[in-house]
């Protein structure tokens, strides 16, 4: 009996919650399952997870004891892997509609998240939005599922020769941790991971503006096109974030017609 409940132990783990509360679980069980386990309504409503203060994604196996962090959209963090996984959705978009652009980084922000992306000799601009924000929400709505995985860094040289991408090879040049992608769809791309769990969740999308900016932050070095965009879980959160943009740009306007007179 003591030989069994001594290889019970080994294969448990045990998680500590932000509460104090700590509870063993089986070795390889995810934040999902961990937080389902505690209650269904917990499960639907968190984002995302950090696990010893390191972002995770939610179907990620737990193999040690450790702390445990879940974030719904109350929390900055969620927000940010809300905000992150639409930019996936984004980039997606952008090559379907222009196959021949060569896409960098996306990351969240503060209020949403840009993408930079090479169009090369195609113009993009602000009357492209609508049918990109469309085709966002229809992707968005198949549920697809967000999967990390790892590769060797040949694979990823080899997978971006073959796209002819020289951003993303020069990203790859400078990874010495292990690569990893996310897919989703029928899409794939370079990513270190803090997904939401699907496409569901993202109900509502607005692409905010365009500029340019160089690439890795060099005037030196090409300069792309940066689309801004934000999502929300609900429409109605939307309209009333887009209401407060346009309550702000009028006070700004009036400050600023008050000092040119």
């Amino acid at each position: 009996i003591i030989f069994a409940i001594v290889n019970l132990l080994k294969t448990m783990i045990n998680i500590s919650f932000p509460d104090g509360v700590s509870k063993k679980f089986d070795k390889g069980t995810s934040p999902f399952e961990i937080a389902l386990s505690i209650s269904s309504g917990l499960a639907r409503n968190i984002i995302s997870a950090s696990f010893n203060n390191n972002v995770v994604e939610l179907t990620t196996k737990l193999s040690e004891s450790g702390n445990l962090n879940f974030f719904s959209w109350k929390d900055i963090e969620g927000k940010k892997a809300f905000w992150h996984s639409t930019a996936h959705i984004l980039a997606q978009v952008i090559l379907e509609f222009y196959p021949k652009s060569k896409l960098t980084i996306g990351p969240a922000i503060d209020s949403g998240f840009y993408y930079d992306v090479d169009f090369g000799e195609e113009v993009f601009s602000e009357n492209d939005f609508l049918k990109i924000e469309k085709r966002m929400i229809e992707i968005s709505r198949e549920g697809h599922d967000f999967k990390m995985r790892e590769c060797s860094k040949d694979e990823a040289i080899k997978y971006y020769k073959s796209e002819k991408n020289p951003y993303k090879l020069e990203l790859i040049e400078g990874i010495n941790d292990k690569i990893t992608f996310c897919d989703h769809s029928n899409f794939s791309d370079l990513c270190r991971g803090g997904h939401l769990l699907n496409t569901k969740l993202i109900k509502s999308v607005k692409l905010l503006n365009v500029a340019g900016a160089y690439w890795r932050g060099d005037e030196t070095r090409k300069q792309l096109t940066r689309v801004y965009g934000i999502t929300f879980e609900k429409q109605k959160e939307l309209n009333q974030y887009l209401v407060q943009l346009e309550e702000a740009e009028k006070r700004d306007h009036r400050k600023l017609g008050k000092e040119l007179e």
